[in-house]
């Protein structure tokens, strides 16, 4: 009841302009005429099918006719080209064949970048097919002018993912009229039905890079809502099969390590040798199904983590990187807080994570823990049916992992994590051609926990969620809402670790609402989303949203969620200006407010921004904006402590960005979040220097430096007769680091890349206090700081000991530290036959501490050079063999 009293309050008292807007426009809007749609005819090949090679066409290139008459897209919206664009488009039984030809009245100008795969860089063209014909799944394949393939699959009509790899062949020459693209693409690598008579979607683009300028075979407006469902059409293409398939690729691996030798641990020896094998597949299950697998995956190639420090409660996200795990990510994706926030019921890197457990060690003792949990095996059924139907399965298994323990030369083995299952189950159906999208999504975590002390982890986790869009005049609006549920079972000690994690923190002295249970062996909770807006048609964009998550729900077995128990309402509103005017190429303007609570009806947290951009005609670009935050009730501070009352601020940014089509570029950013009473201040500047002394080779340094203060932030709690005290102080942070990249292509299948990143940390505490009245709105009152004959350091054993009168003294250690890494990354890297790739790995790894918060910047960075490296170099073969 009290849930829906917040709910219903929100609903009627909170309403934003932007929500109104929404209904006034959709209420007197007119319904815009389309664009015509255009269409090309392509033939079959009857003989010998052309040579891709780039260069001037072969004769059988005759059989078609050329199309061309682009039209601009940005930045002058349906004006004509800079440059003239045609293209030819032929097919046999096995494949299309494409011919593009990039005239060029300069061609000494056309800007020949090299790259990896999927760099998009220099001047590119892309022909998209819409094989499904369901306006909604787009496969695109661009080539550069350099020779570099890019490919890029569409879902929903718009959403983006280049993390698709198809095997398909392309290459470019140049010549004084311009430049040639000739592709070939496998139908082995589109999805279609089995029919007589094909009828495509088709959209033909071409970026000139030295203008920024894309234009459009099939002309789109700038403020379509779809994009997709906007290309034209290809006909003429008959009687050719669905292509059902295998594709196996074996790998094989060798690996050292090199690190220190420690006296007397059997386990640092100083060297350290592995190897590995495995398989990873593909399998056309059906004309509109693919099964991919990983058996006994290895991604030693994958770039480390960044540096960081994490001094809250909650565990940090990274991105993911595993190439099984990123391909295709997007169909298992599910928001529970809107589009774009990381907190989903999947979140892949729980697969493969490190283990949950680590032994107790004591004196002479050694571990030998294993980094991550090996994944034995893993497969990814997905596709969309002729007749709508989205599907995604994912069935993922982990290993037993073991730890070796040897004391005194008697060596033992300990449990770290039990072999878990992992299932994700992604379903979604279009109706009304596309315009209502219905669909859930059900995850399963189960483990096969055999010893007592790993019943801290739960025996199963299940979670699961429907959704449903709807669109309306030409999608420019839409409503969207979702439901979703977690149950999470296990021994009765694993479920009161999740009521007193920090997600929840049901001990709370102020947490009325619920309460800690250890008898329950079963944690449940559910949430929600409703949200509606304008997304195209005209230059106004705005929607609003409420979500909420029960105090229960937990997704973090397979998901990612850093709180529970709240509600939140969003609005926002954005004005774009699509074409230039006076010094502008293009500008637009955002405003976004929103306001938390917690389901006793309890005030979280209120905020607003304002931000603008803009590119200039000079190509030069600016986002700047001001944040407005108001007081807010940090729930997870004090550590299952009461909740403290976190000072208000302002904040502002700027980001200056030069000329991207630049050998040199690069780009400055400043912020500053400030409280007027002076307790809080962040402080933030960085770079970024891009340098291309050759189009092979970019060089870029991503210089950063912060500094940080808080007026109490958590150090300790003390629990005695005297009751409990929770510890904190002001902290004051400085943080710099340093991201190095260097890439250099050979050519587009032979390349080096190096990324390195120097980090240190520094954290520094003083004006020691202890809480005394948390949630006081008067942010000084929450605390008692400790006077000088309170509080004494000694020196000599690092640590300050508190003497109140009438109480038992206590100690603390010194919480100031200070951290300084190293980590790099050298991967050669060689796709030496289509879809069969070699890699040489050089990762190397530096890490030290101090416990001292002074920022010595000099004296970090010697200590870190004096750091012995752990050197790791890997060797990986994979083969690809299709049948």
């Amino acid at each position: 009841m009290i849930f829906l009293h917040i709910l219903f309050s929100m609903l009627t008292k909170r309403i934003s302009v932007v929500f109104l807007l929404f209904f006034i426009h959709f209420s007197f809007y007119s319904q815009e005429s389309r664009i015509k749609e255009r269409e090309y005819t392509t033939a079959r090949i009857i003989n010998d099918p052309p040579i891709i090679d780039g260069l001037l066409p072969d004769s059988v290139w005759s059989n078609v006719e050329w199309s061309g008459n682009f039209t601009q897209y940005s930045p002058y919206e349906y004006e004509d080209p800079t440059q003239k664009t045609s293209f030819k488009i032929l097919y046999d039984d096995n494949n299309l064949y494409v011919l593009i030809r990039a005239f060029d009245t300069e061609p000494q100008k056309i800007e020949k970048r090299l790259t990896r795969r999927d760099g998009f860089a220099g001047d590119w063209v892309c022909v998209s097919i819409d094989s499904y014909n369901d306006n909604k799944t787009g496969f695109n394949f661009y080539l550069t002018a350099a020779g570099v393939k890019a490919d890029v699959i569409n879902s929903n009509d718009g959403n983006s993912d280049n993390t698709w790899d198809p095997v398909w062949y392309g290459k470019v020459s140049c010549d004084d009229s311009g430049w040639i693209a000739e592709m070939k693409i496998p139908f082995t690598q589109l999805r279609f039905a089995k029919t007589d008579n094909h009828i495509w979607g088709l959209e033909v683009s071409r970026r000139l890079f030295r203008k920024q300028e894309l234009s459009l075979w099939q002309m789109i407006p700038r403020d379509a809502s779809g994009w997709v469902s906007n290309w034209g059409e290809l006909k003429g293409i008959k009687k050719i099969n669905p292509k059902k398939e295998i594709e196996l690729i074996p790998y094989i691996m060798g690996s050292l390590e090199k690190g220190d030798k420690v006296e007397g641990n059997p386990f640092a020896t100083g060297t350290k040798w592995g190897y590995n094998a495995g398989l990873d597949g593909k399998i056309a299950v059906t004309n509109d199904l693919t099964l991919n697998f990983t058996i006994n995956p290895d991604f030693g190639q994958v770039e480390a983590d960044p540096s960081e420090v994490n001094i809250s409660a909650f565990e940090s996200f990274f991105s993911e990187k595993r190439p099984f795990f990123v391909e295709g990510s997007n169909i298992f994706d599910f928001p529970l807080m809107g589009d774009g926030n990381r907190t989903n019921l999947f979140y892949s890197r729980r697969i493969g994570r490190r283990p949950h457990y680590y032994p107790d060690i004591y004196e002479n003792e050694y571990v030998d823990m294993p980094e991550f949990t090996r994944i034995l095996a893993a497969f990814k059924l997905s596709g969309k049916t002729r007749n709508g139907w989205s599907i995604g399965i994912m069935e993922s298994i982990t290993n037993r992992e073991i730890a070796n323990i040897d004391s005194l030369g008697i060596n033992k083995k300990e449990t770290v994590e039990p072999t878990t299952n992992f299932l994700n189950i992604r379903i979604q159906k279009d109706i009304n051609n596309g315009n209502t999208i219905v669909g859930g999504m059900v995850t399963a975590t189960n483990r096969f926990i055999s010893n007592d002390h790993l019943k801290f982890l739960p025996n199963s986790a299940y979670t699961g969620g429907v959704d449903l869009k709807q669109y309306w005049s030409d999608k420019k609006y839409y409503a969207a809402a979702k439901a979703h549920f977690s149950s999470v079972s296990g021994d009765s000690k694993a479920i009161t670790d999740l009521q007193l994690a920090p997600q929840r923190y049901y001990q709370r002295p102020d947490m009325n609402h619920r309460t800690v249970d250890s008898s329950l062996t079963n944690l449940s909770g559910y949430g929600g989303l409703i949200e509606a807006g304008k997304q195209g048609g005209g230059s106004w964009r705005y929607g609003t949203r409420i979500w909420w998550l029960s105090p229960g729900i937990d997704v973090n077995d397979m998901g990612f969620m850093q709180r529970s128990d709240a509600i939140s309402q969003t609005s926002w509103a954005n004005y774009i200006i699509y074409k230039p005017f006076s010094i502008f190429r293009q500008m637009n303007f955002s405003l976004r407010q929103w306001s938390w609570f917690d389901f006793s009806g309890r005030y979280l947290n209120l905020g607003a921004r304002l931000s603008g951009y803009a590119q200039f005609v000079n190509y030069w670009s600016l986002n700047t904006g001001i944040f407005r935050n108001w007081k807010d009730v940090n729930r997870s501070e004090l550590r299952g402590g009461p909740s403290l009352v976190f000072p208000d601020s302002w904040r502002t940014w700027i980001f200056v960005h030069s000329d991207s089509r630049k050998k040199l570029v690069f780009s400055i950013n400043g912020s500053i979040n400030i409280n007027p009473n002076n307790e809080l201040l962040y402080q933030n500047i960085g770079a970024r220097i891009t340098y291309r002394p050759l189009n092979e080779l970019t060089i870029s340094l991503n210089p950063s430096y912060s500094v940080n203060y808080d007026i109490a932030r958590y150090i300790e709690t003390v629990d005695n007769k005297d009751g409990i005290r929770y510890i904190v102080g002001s902290l004051s942070r400085n943080i710099t680091n340093l991201d190095i990249r260097i890439n250099y292509s050979i050519t587009p299948e032979l390349s080096l890349q190096y990324w390195g990143q120097p980090f240190i940390y520094s954290a520094n505490y003083e004006r020691f206090s202890k809480v005394v009245d948390a949630g006081n709105m008067d942010i000084n009152k929450q605390y008692h700081v400790f006077l000088e004959n309170e509080i004494t350091f000694d020196e000599a054993n690092n640590t300050y000991t508190v003497s109140e009168d009438g109480k038992l003294p206590f100690e603390f250690e010194n919480p100031d530290f200070s951290v300084f890494e190293f980590r790099s990354n050298f991967v050669l890297r060689w796709e030496y036959i289509p879809g069969s790739t070699a890699y040489l790995v050089w990762s190397q790894g530096r890490s030290g501490n101090a416990p001292s918060g002074n920022f010595a910047f000099d004296e970090h960075l010697t200590n870190l050079i004096d750091v012995n490296p752990t050197n790791i170099f890997l060797m990986k073969f994979s083969y690809r063999i299709s049948m």
